[in-house]
């Protein structure tokens, strides 16, 4: 791994994760090319911010669940090959349930050279710490449809408020939103802007 980079769950005590691409419980349905083992990687800058966010999240009675940092380039050609392959239907209700696969790219909802290759990018939710359970969101992680964008009508009240106050902390901790995904946010001052990293989890 890049010296530059760490697991977050060592930097930062108490964070959740569920490594989604390490899965099959992602768009694809099969463990992503790159993931080798259920961690959430990033650069050290990326964890400093997280660790400031955990504390603000804290404060409030949540926590941070992560759900994918750094994503390896290779992963990211894994996910476009995979749209390009014949719809078998098998994730297409939970991810993309309006648009076809061969569209995901078109859309705005997978990158063809993607943030998260940088390492300063994280998908991620807020939790409950006294029950441990995810707040209400109004969708689920790679939910590719227009209720995942920040504002997006159709969601109730409590959702639209949990999603503003994720938005709050990310912002407040130097991060900014990606509008198309209420879970996706890049640190403002990354520090890898340009470099578009492929070694594997591991």
């Amino acid at each position: 791994m890049n010296s530059d980079f760490v697991a977050v769950d060592t930097v930062i005590s108490g964070i959740r994760w569920n490594s989604k691409y390490a899965t099959s419980d992602n768009f694809t349905g099969e463990v992503v090319d790159g993931y080798g083992a259920n961690r959430i990687i990033g650069t050290k800058a990326l964890c400093s911010a997280l660790g400031t966010a955990q504390e603000k999240a804290a404060a409030a009675g949540l926590g941070l669940l992560l759900w994918d940092g750094y994503r390896p380039r290779r992963a990211v050609d894994c996910f476009l090959r995979w749209s390009q392959n014949p719809e078998d239907g098998r994730t297409k209700l939970r991810h993309y349930p309006r648009i076809d696969k061969t569209e995901m790219v078109e859309k705005g909802y997978v990158a063809a050279i993607s943030g998260h290759s940088r390492g300063s990018t994280v998908d991620l939710t807020l939790y409950d710490l006294s029950s441990g359970d995810p707040v209400p969101m109004g969708g689920d992680h790679d939910l590719m449809d227009p209720i995942s964008r920040h504002g997006a009508p159709g969601i109730t009240v409590a959702e639209a408020r949990n999603r503003q106050q994720l938005c709050s902390i990310m912002e407040d901790c130097g991060f900014v939103r990606y509008d198309c995904e209420w879970w996706h946010y890049t640190l403002k001052d990354e520090p890898f802007p340009n470099t578009y990293f492929d070694f594997p989890i591991e």
